[in-house]
């Protein structure tokens, strides 16, 4: 549906349609044929360029609060209780993530490869949910969606002991050909749910963007740079 993903819709809990997140709140992922073009993002919600935020990642663990000011800075995490403004984050084999808080509507984006995995990102994004916006992880709801999944994304011990220790015990990774897998989209619900997040409130996109490149970019399968694709999120 013009290029977007929508967690509610592939939610197999919930009846096609029905919100994942909250009344009020919009949020979404795209396929490679919208990728971040913001102007036709902008048509199909019916909102201005001008409220449309997306940091600029340089991949770390910095969380930014966005109050008034909309001039881009360097951040890979972005949270909201804004009205009126999409939040955004953009990827190409990383994980897009996207958080709401369904009571205070507080709305995050995320972006989360392997260096942000191992410096806690979401964890960081979750604390300061909780510490500056008093939200409850009972009521913080998480989508990720679509990233580089499990056998396609190999790694060295080097990435794998970071995101070990960062994540802890859990199913993400696998030992393959004298290396290891990741799965970044587990590691990062195994983090979430170490900071309390309920497992039914963590939605988790099972398409493959090194698998599906004529759907998605992959910098793993173009071994070169390449378009972005993105998740966004906001309260309207």
């Amino acid at each position: 549906m013009n290029g977007l993903i929508f967690p509610n819709i592939f939610d197999p809990v919930r009846k096609p349609g029905q919100n994942f997140f909250s009344n009020g709140v919009k949020a979404f992922f795209t396929r490679k044929s919208l990728g971040v073009n913001i102007e036709k993002i902008c048509s199909i919600l019916s909102i201005k360029r001008e409220d449309v935020y997306l940091p600029v990642q340089r991949h770390t663990d910095k969380v930014q609060v966005i109050r008034t000011d909309l001039n881009p800075k360097i951040a890979d995490a972005v949270l909201t209780k804004r009205k009126g403004i999409l939040i955004g984050v953009q990827v190409a084999d990383c994980v897009p993530i996207l958080f709401s808080d369904i009571k205070r509507l507080v709305v995050g984006a995320v972006h989360a490869g392997w260096k942000g995995t191992a410096a806690q990102i979401v964890k960081k994004t979750i604390k300061l949910m909780v510490g500056d916006f008093y939200s409850s992880p009972e009521d913080i709801r998480i989508a990720l969606g679509p990233s580089i999944r499990w056998s396609c994304y190999h790694v060295d011990s080097k990435v794998k002991d970071a995101v070990c220790k960062a994540t802890g015990e859990g199913e993400y990774y696998l030992q393959r050909d004298g290396g290891y897998c990741i799965d970044l989209s587990s590691a990062n619900m195994y983090q979430a749910l170490s900071m309390g997040i309920p497992e039914e409130n963590i939605w988790i996109s099972h398409e493959c963007t090194y698998c599906n490149p004529k759907e998605y970019y992959s910098c793993r399968y173009v071994k070169d740079r390449t378009g972005r694709q993105g998740g966004f999120i906001g309260i309207f």
